[in-house]
């Protein structure tokens, strides 16, 4: 994190927030759609903003899968991996996305093109099975649509 100029921001979002009940997770939200990340600094400010404890707030950031503490990759692909994407052949389809970007869920490509991650139901049962691409919902994965979004994002 940059000193200066990041604290400041920071401050500047937790603010916003300041004597709202239940702050915590607008908070992180604001702070990782402004940073792409929750920066491990910003873990002590809203602690000390909210009189609560750092382990309570690292607490909410572990929790949710959606809070990085580390920026994401360029182009995002989450893959649901729900029981109705899993009953609908999710698995296979997953499985051979990471084969083709040779990442582990969770990971980001070393030069930072892509990152693979889990979500656990989209809401798009229907659909099934589903990912969100850079936040956009793709529905009715086939191994073969999977192959030509592949393409798209990491050809």
């Amino acid at each position: 994190m940059q000193a200066a100029s990041d604290r400041s921001r920071l401050e500047e979002i937790i603010a916003r927030f300041a004597g709202i009940d239940g702050a915590t997770l607008p908070v992180l939200h604001a702070i990782q759609d402004d940073f792409g990340h929750i920066p491990e600094a910003a873990i002590q400010m809203i602690a000390d903003a909210e009189n609560r404890s750092r382990a309570e707030i690292h607490g909410v950031v572990s929790f949710y899968h959606d809070f990085r503490a580390v920026p994401a990759g360029r182009r995002v692909i989450k893959l649901c991996r729900a029981e109705a994407c899993q009953s609908m052949g999710g698995e296979a389809i997953a499985a051979r996305i990471a084969a083709h970007l040779g990442l582990e869920f969770g990971e980001t490509a070393r030069d930072g093109s892509i990152t693979l991650e889990n979500i656990y139901c989209l809401g798009l049962c229907a659909t099934a099975p589903a990912a969100l691409v850079d936040g956009k919902p793709v529905g009715r994965l086939t191994e073969a649509r999977a192959e030509r979004l592949l393409r798209e994002v990491a050809p």
